[in-house]
């Protein structure tokens, strides 16, 4: 169906009528409506070209007191069950290093180091961390025990370990330098 002069014209002349604005019954404006409507949609001219896309605001410049974002949650990616206690050990020393990307590193151990707590960590059947106990605090830079104990928990759960022999625990060596960035002994090679 072409749209001509014909319906804007006639829905003119039928709102300029003396008549438009008496009601006729039920059904007149129904009438008054669609001659309105049937020459709006036949417009002769191009709707108009939507608004050209903003360019995003750029992010504002870090300031100094801002506080670090939250770490990420570590979700446990898909990996092949342990065979023992070694193993175990080795794939949570990769969760912890995960889970706390700014508090350790993976580069080579530098002697001498500040601190070095020893931590038993004790397991429930899925993993999750059921008790950490602090096998060996270090004789200076105590707050790096309760660095270790936090890297632990933001890691957890470590995976399935009733296939393991019980106990259901393992010991974790931290290696802090002098920037208080640890590495695990369980990836020191």
């Amino acid at each position: 169906m072409r749209c001509t002069e014909q319906p804007k014209t006639a829905a003119r002349d039928f709102a300029a009528s003396p008549d438009a604005s008496v009601s006729r019954g039920p059904g007149s404006w129904i009438a008054r409506l669609s001659a309105l409507l049937l020459a709006a949609g036949c417009s002769s001219s191009p709707p108009p070209a939507p608004p050209p896309a903003r360019a995003p605001a750029p992010a504002p410049a870090p300031s100094a007191r801002t506080t670090p974002a939250p770490a990420p949650e570590v979700r446990a990616a898909p990996q092949r069950r342990a065979r023992n206690w070694d193993e175990y050990r080795v794939h949570a020393a990769q969760r912890i290093i995960a889970a706390t990307p700014s508090g350790s590193h993976t580069g080579q151990v530098i002697e001498p180091l500040l601190a070095i707590p020893v931590l038993e960590i004790e397991l429930n059947g899925d993993g999750s961390v059921r008790r950490v106990n602090v096998m060996r605090p270090p004789r200076q830079a105590k707050d790096t025990v309760q660095l270790a104990i936090d890297a632990v928990h933001r890691a957890a759960p470590f995976g399935d370990v009733t296939h393991l022999p019980r106990p259901w625990k393992f010991t974790e060596v931290f290696l802090f330098n002098d920037d208080r960035r640890f590495k695990p002994r369980s990836l020191d090679d």
